[in-house]
């Protein structure tokens, strides 16, 4: 615990119990997860200081969104020590078509792309849908 109040203070996150309590569980998932499950499982919680920690932790680089395609923004757990304030987490993610799950690839990197003059990027995506490995047998 003392570890993520570190954490969160060096990145100029004041360390609330709630927001220690969301770094937990964002820790704890093997798949990205909504709001609406981060609020399920904060249900004594208001569903507006769940996603301001969520974007307060999004903006740090604590967590990534990732835009799987259903519509729901889902969030992840960013797996490095990066410590700016807006990065690109360039990995694949893999969503499952059977169990709705939408898995970090973190191993499987993004390659640069050399955009033509002017063309300045905001946000990569890069998905693949199909059937994970707990759903295929």
């Amino acid at each position: 615990m003392q570890e993520i109040e570190k954490h969160l203070k060096d990145l100029g996150i004041r360390p609330t119990a709630m927001r220690i309590l969301i770094y937990q569980f964002m820790g704890s998932q093997n798949a990205a997860v909504s709001l609406s499950l981060v609020e399920e499982n904060f249900d004594k919680s208001d569903r507006t200081t769940l996603y301001r920690t969520l974007k307060t932790f999004e903006d740090k680089g604590i967590v990534h969104q990732i835009d799987d395609g259903t519509g729901i923004p889902k969030y992840a757990l960013c797996q490095h020590e990066h410590q700016a304030k807006k990065h690109s987490d360039l990995h694949l993610h893999f969503h499952c078509t059977h169990c709705n799950e939408t898995i970090c690839l973190t191993e499987h990197r993004i390659p640069q792309i050399n955009l033509p003059d002017g063309f300045v990027p905001e946000d990569i995506n890069m998905l693949i849908k199909g059937i994970c490995d707990s759903c295929s047998g």
